[in-house]
């Protein structure tokens, strides 16, 4: 068995030529994406494909990012992630559609045994699964085999160590589920602030990016 097969399998693992050409690969495109010009948009997106498995045209990462592997990483249509997303990707990654990540969001698929002992004996990766529509506050880390349902927010400077079901907030270190999203969320979007209160936008005012259009 490779040391590739022993980590999707769930056992333990060590760094191999295998997995540290997957990496050198990595690094060189994370560097050409983190290096482009803030108005290099539509090159950046393109390089969103190629170093990354799966991912949508529609999707827009802020520079600069953090990632080990790139290929075990899939992200749906329509997720904006802000700068500064770390994925420590050694094993799937995957991010549906309509996500929000704030600043410095960290996703680890890795750890290392507790037991000083067996410490050295190697690491552990299984797989983070994050929803449609979730938003991950700033500074939120999500720890290997974290499922994260549909819909759900993640408060800023979260740490994330157990599955969270869809439709709820949850904040806290360790994260917890503080209330679920409900009928007053539909009505105010901050405190006292309405929905229905604000100006009216007509068609026209409505801001068209063109590299995420069709």
């Amino acid at each position: 068995m490779t040391e590739q097969e022993r980590m999707k399998a769930g056992y333990i693992w060590l760094d191999d030529e295998e997995n540290m050409a997957l990496q050198a690969r990595a690094k060189t495109l994370v560097e050409k994406f983190n290096a482009l010009p803030p108005e290099a948009m539509e090159e950046r997106m393109a390089l969103n494909k190629e170093l990354l498995g799966e991912c949508d045209e529609h999707v827009w990462i802020v520079p600069p990012i953090k990632l080990a592997v790139g290929k075990y990483i899939s992200i749906g249509k329509g997720t904006y992630m802000n700068a500064g997303t770390t994925f420590i990707d050694d094993w799937k990654i995957t991010i549906g559609e309509h996500c929000l990540f704030g600043p410095n969001v960290t996703l680890c698929t890795t750890g290392h045994p507790i037991a000083p002992e067996h410490r050295g004996d190697g690491m552990y990766s299984f797989p983070i699964t994050i929803g449609n529509n979730v938003w991950l506050g700033a500074n939120t880390i999500v720890m290997p085999g974290v499922t994260i349902g549909e819909n759900s927010v993640i408060g800023a400077g979260s740490v994330v160590t157990k599955d969270i079901p869809a439709n709820v907030v949850a904040f806290g270190s360790p994260c917890r589920v503080y209330r679920e999203i409900n009928e007053h969320d539909q009505e105010y979007y901050f405190k006292d602030r309405r929905f229905d209160e604000q100006p009216v936008r007509g068609e026209k005012d409505i801001p068209h990016l063109s590299f995420l259009e069709d």
